[in-house]
């Protein structure tokens, strides 16, 4: 089999590959975009809130902290100039008692740390004003959150990537590869089997970017973190919502608690849950709904048995255990591991898709480094 060499390869098509692709393609890169499934996005991408996340949840001078506002101050822009449609509709944080008032105080502090200047402070009275079905004794409103199609975004950002030259090849699986002199070699699967070679590569595969990393024979294998599944379910609301916000409870230890988002339409739906899983898994088991019920009746006591209904689920890719600290973005250059044209992307969890154009950014600067 005869080898093709390329100028980049980006190894997974969901949003944050795709915003990689774009930018080096962009920026004058020949670029080749690897997906094993037959559509792009069909992953993380499409399983998750859709949320345009303001930045407030995360550690000062964390990745994420720093990648979610710079990818929240390019998004809207980049979604009002090529009317993608999105809407930036607020969201309210909010206390479910006295104790609760403490850390909607710290995520404030936080957040104005992190460079989200817009926020504030509610009573319950400002809060009822604002959502008359909401119960909280206080809230933290943050106007600068709001919600996107998922979908037009990332068609979106392949149309550009295809109009500046970039190619990409669906239901094409990574089988392996290897690190040579002149770069990185790796062999496709799928119905045309190829072995490419490129002098750069993007590990942009998500939940499998170990896997991705571990059959790159030559790579150090304890550069790879652990992997690890933690699985977030939605449920539908049947009827209509009364809330114009999203509302989100006050922020639990592996994820942000049952929240109350909203789709374009106006529809309701809840998530995600947490529950951890040994191996990928995309069933809804409808008996958690009892869980959800108690969840939002903290926040929306006017919620009517039997109006929930199973969704889909998401699994975020996670590179610590249920009984570890969260863990950071790990986005790995050269210069961390070693392998000259290599970026391997790790635990891209939320805020992934509001980050996804400023990933894009930072991908590019590691390897024109």
């Amino acid at each position: 089999m005869a080898t093709e060499n390329l100028d980049a390869i980006v190894v997974g098509a969901g949003v944050v590959g795709l915003a990689a692709a774009r930018i080096l393609a962009t920026t004058g890169r020949e670029v080749v975009i690897l997906e094993k499934e037959s559509a792009i996005g069909t992953v993380t991408s499409s399983r998750n809130s859709e949320v345009i996340h303001a930045g407030i949840y995360y550690s000062p001078g964390s990745l994420k902290a720093e990648l979610c506002v710079a990818g929240r101050l390019a998004l809207y822009p980049y979604l009002a100039e090529r009317g993608i449609a999105h809407r930036r509709c607020g969201k309210l944080i909010v206390a479910g008692d006295s104790q609760q008032i403490a850390g909607l105080e710290k995520l404030h502090a936080q957040a104005k740390l992190n460079g989200v200047a817009d926020l504030r402070m509610l009573t319950e009275r400002e809060a009822r004003k604002l959502e008359p079905e909401l119960a909280c004794v206080a809230a933290l409103e943050s106007p600068s959150t709001g919600i996107v199609d998922s979908h037009a975004f990332m068609l979106a950002l392949r149309g550009e990537a295809e109009d500046h030259g970039a190619a990409f090849a669906l239901r094409s699986p990574l089988l392996g590869g290897r690190v040579t002199r002149g770069g990185i070699e790796l062999e496709v699967g799928g119905v045309e089997p190829m072995r490419l070679s490129a002098r750069s590569v993007v590990n942009c595969a998500g939940l499998h970017a170990q896997e991705v990393a571990r059959s790159i024979e030559g790579f150090p294998v304890e550069r790879i973190p652990p992997t690890f599944y933690c699985k977030g379910n939605y449920f539908s609301l049947s009827g209509r919502s009364p809330f114009s916000r999203l509302v989100y409870p006050a922020p639990e230890s592996a994820g942000l608690g049952v929240h109350l988002t909203l789709d374009l339409a106006g529809q309701a739906r809840f998530g995600p849950d947490v529950e951890w899983i040994e191996s990928v898994d995309y069933d809804v088991d409808p008996r958690r709904a009892n869980v959800f019920y108690d969840a939002i009746r903290r926040y929306w006591p006017g919620l009517k048995d039997g109006s929930l209904q199973p969704a889909y689920c998401g699994i975020r890719p996670k590179i610590q255990s249920r009984s570890e600290p969260a863990r950071d973005f790990l986005i790995q250059g050269p210069e961390e591991h070693g392998v000259a044209g290599l970026v391997n992307l790790f635990g891209i969890e939320s805020p992934g898709l509001t980050a996804a154009l400023a990933i894009g950014d930072r991908v590019r600067r590691l390897l024109d480094h």
